[in-house]
């Protein structure tokens, strides 16, 4: 841990590590194949439309003909993934589920774990979302009051492009090394480790870390038990 003792500051991956998409989203999936009389499985429906918004970010960067945004990668990925499953959607279903992502929850550890380490660290945001979005998530879903919000929207690429990963040494005039990326994507970490920040992998689903050599500094259950280590 020793490694870990220059570290001031804690960025904050925000989609599916501090609020919870999956709990929060498929509520409104199941409405619309419900509605349509879908037998398609809404969990796997959400598994899908994760997936899949991933490719469309992974696109938008490596196309290179300028950044739509996080909210237009969505939407895109919705439209796939409905018309992939046969569902036969309205404008009025892609529209209420969009509207669910100004809904998110948070996990319930979140904000209890961010209080505990706002006790020794500033906390940021560092997120693919837009920066209204994102006012708007900490503001009125999250509620907690962070040191600072940044968007890749800074950058005009998503992660995990090497600028955004620049992006808080930029504006708060700290190296790589007293910097922690906190996240529940792996591919989050390793675009922050690659870029020489710290990394704390929140492994909230069980899922494996990327076969890489830039590996996680810290790997965790939840928020609580990153203050445990940290604290």
């Amino acid at each position: 841990m020793e490694h870990l003792a220059r570290i001031r500051y804690l960025a904050f991956d925000v989609f599916g590590t501090i609020l919870d998409l999956g709990g929060s989203l498929t509520p409104y999936l199941t409405r619309v194949l419900e509605r349509h009389g879908s037998p398609y499985p809404p969990t796997r429906l959400w598994a899908d439309y994760r997936y899949r918004q991933r490719i469309e970010q992974y696109q938008d960067n490596i196309l290179g003909l300028g950044h739509h945004g996080y909210r237009d990668s969505a939407r895109r990925a919705l439209l796939y993934v409905l018309r992939a499953a046969s569902v036969p959607f309205t404008a009025a279903d892609v529209a209420e589920v969009m509207e669910g992502w100004r809904n998110l929850n948070p996990f319930v550890d979140a904000v209890p774990g961010l209080t505990r380490l706002a006790e020794r660290y500033r906390l940021v945001v560092l997120s693919n979302g837009e920066p209204e979005f994102l006012d708007h998530l900490v503001r009125e879903r999250i509620r907690f009051p962070f040191h600072a919000t940044l968007s890749v929207n800074a950058i005009g690429a998503f992660k995990p492009h090497p600028g955004v990963y620049r992006l808080p040494l930029r504006e708060f005039g700290i190296d790589p090394g007293e910097c922690l990326m906190v996240s529940s994507n792996s591919f989050d970490v390793m675009g922050a480790r690659s870029c020489g920040l710290r990394g704390a992998y929140v492994d909230r689903y069980s899922l494996p870390y990327e076969e890489t050599p830039f590996t996680p500094d810290l790997t965790v259950r939840d928020f609580a038990e990153l203050a445990d280590r940290l604290l």
